[in-house]
């Protein structure tokens, strides 16, 4: 346990945390605002890994492709975020949450097929961009430049969306949908219509993550299972409908996830699991979040 090997681990698990972060946040804010369990949403990072790899295709000839590929990614996935809640979702609202669950999950099933069908399913990837590219010594480890790249990216976002949602009026109009959509819609706000854009938003964080991830990890069908998952531990070691307590979830999973890959291999998945159960039985509403009433 030398001092370089334990920082090593601290920084890998960190940016593990803040990759997490950035997709755990947009499936947070939906729950937050629209109690909806999005499970489509590992679909939409797929989506917008699958959308970067290819714009980096086309422009690629043209210069450097990256930093476009990654908006356009994020901003593709958030309007096909926006259409899937305006013309289909919306009309699940008011009904039982297995409804919902149901058809999240059939998207699940429908873009999975549609990703094979329009990029096939061998292994793609991306490559970091040339000013990411490389690294520097800290305390006898190499630290690629790319990945304290995604450590800042991780805080930037989580302070922007925490100063819009306290700070700006449209923050004030999704905490109030939060709180109460018939009493919002009565006073003539456009609750569809901020649904709608929160939608967007989250589908936008997604798609971004996706983007993001292709220099790191390869493209294949499934990505979305995968990551779907653990973006749940994190919503639910913080608190489902917490968007600071996403954050400090993501950063909890990252390091019990890192240096249980250090002190039992074997078992690090299991550190996890056994946190989010220990997570549920202490706290059913998560660390940061509250009881449903």
């Amino acid at each position: 346990m030398t001092a370089s090997l334990l920082v090593g681990q601290f920084l890998s698990g960190l940016t593990t945390s803040m990759f997490l972060f950035l997709i755990a946040s947009g499936l947070s804010l939906v729950f937050g605002v629209m109690r909806v369990l999005n499970f489509a949403h590992g679909s939409f990072y797929m989506i917008g890994a699958y959308l970067a790899w290819q714009v980096v295709t086309w422009l690629h000839p043209v210069g450097e492709a990256f930093w476009p590929a990654a908006l356009a990614a994020g901003l593709g996935v958030a309007v096909l975020g926006a259409v899937v809640e305006r013309l289909l979702l919306r009309h699940l609202y008011g009904l039982d949450e297995l409804y919902q669950l149901l058809f999240t999950y059939a998207l699940v099933l429908i873009l999975g097929d549609a990703a094979k069908y329009l990029w096939g399913t061998g292994q793609l990837s991306v490559h970091r961009p040339p000013v990411l590219d490389g690294g520097f010594q800290l305390v006898g480890n190499t630290v690629p430049y790319y990945n304290l790249f995604i450590i800042a990216v991780g805080p930037a976002i989580a302070i922007t969306v925490g100063l819009v949602l306290s700070r700006t009026a449209a923050g004030r109009m999704l905490r109030a949908a939060s709180a109460d959509r018939e009493m919002l819609d009565a006073m003539g706000a456009n609750v569809g219509l901020i649904y709608t854009g929160m939608f967007a938003v989250s589908s936008f964080l997604a798609g971004l993550a996706g983007a993001l991830i292709t220099p790191m990890e390869s493209i294949v069908p499934g990505m979305d299972v995968q990551v779907i998952v653990q973006a749940f531990i994190v919503v639910v070691i913080g608190g489902l409908g917490s968007f600071w307590g996403t954050f400090w979830g993501a950063m909890i999973y990252g390091q019990v996830l890192s240096f249980g890959i250090l002190i039992l291999p074997e078992f690090s998945l299991f550190s996890v699991f056994a946190l989010m159960a220990v997570v549920l039985i202490v706290r059913p509403w998560g660390l940061f979040g509250r009881p449903i009433r």
